[in-house]
């Protein structure tokens, strides 16, 4: 039961904020963030704290600064996310490396094991996801204009810079919590697939959303079941039945 209710809540995230990366061509920084979250977390275990509440402020910071290197440094947006993801990677590296006990657990998360979560797990996952569904529906209408014509957005007066930190900022949660159902290596699949087989059937901007919501939070369900029967990774199940489906909606369209 555990499982379930932090496979819907990461489901959620996962399918608003992938459509909104996905409109906004950031698809790849889910995968970017997830490797700073490896660094993260071993950053984490080697002060004995609890990894994800030293990987969410890590990992929301990378993220404001793939922006602002993008901006600054008039890097291209893939540019950045490799350089921020190569140094979280190096970093959990050299980590893992220096100290010794907790290298197994450390690459446990590579991999994910959502059937593993704990009752602080399902706390931390809720009260994280609550917050940034909120921050995301309260600013459905900005978030709306600012993807498709970001000028006419800046001209009404919305705070673009803002909203696009605010974007990536809440991201960063997403690919932490992501990373208990799916580990770091799949993170960006969990983002991406859904909102593109969305794109694939929904007329609007509004259905794509509920629709990449619905895929996320049921992929991630049916895959927790089929992996516990089967005995099968989790993950990887999920990721695999994305993929499915989103070739079946291929299918769908094109016939259509």
């Amino acid at each position: 039961m555990h499982a379930y209710i932090v496979g819907v809540c990461i489901g959620a995230l996962a399918g608003m904020l992938g459509l909104l990366l996905v409109l906004r061509n950031r698809a790849l920084i889910g995968d970017g963030l997830a490797h700073v979250s490896f660094g993260a977390i071993a950053l984490g275990m080697v002060m004995g704290m609890y990894p994800f509440v030293v990987a969410v402020p890590i990992v929301v910071l990378a993220s404001l600064g793939i922006g602002k290197l993008t901006e600054r440094a008039t890097l291209f947006g893939d540019a950045a996310i490799g350089i921020i993801s190569a140094t979280g990677v190096a970093g959990g590296v050299l980590l893992a490396s220096m100290a010794q006990g907790f290298n197994v657990d450390l690459f446990s998360y590579l991999f994910g094991n959502i059937l593993a979560v704990a009752t602080w797990e399902i706390v931390f996952a809720a009260a994280l996801s609550v917050i940034v569904a909120v921050l995301v529906l309260v600013n459905y209408h900005t978030f709306f204009l600012t993807t498709f014509d970001e000028s006419l957005a800046r001209a009404s007066g919305i705070h673009t810079k803002l909203i696009e930190a605010l974007l990536m900022a809440l991201t960063g949660i997403a690919v932490v919590l992501s990373i208990k159902a799916v580990g770091v290596l799949l993170v960006s699949a969990l983002l991406v697939i859904p909102a593109v087989t969305a794109l694939q059937l929904a007329k609007s901007f509004g259905g794509a959303m509920t629709l990449s919501v619905f895929l996320a939070i049921s992929v991630i369900l049916i895959g927790i079941t089929l992996s516990f029967f089967a005995d099968i990774p989790t993950g990887a199940t999920i990721v695999l039945l994305s993929v499915l489906i989103f070739l079946f909606a291929l299918v769908w369209r094109r016939t259509k």
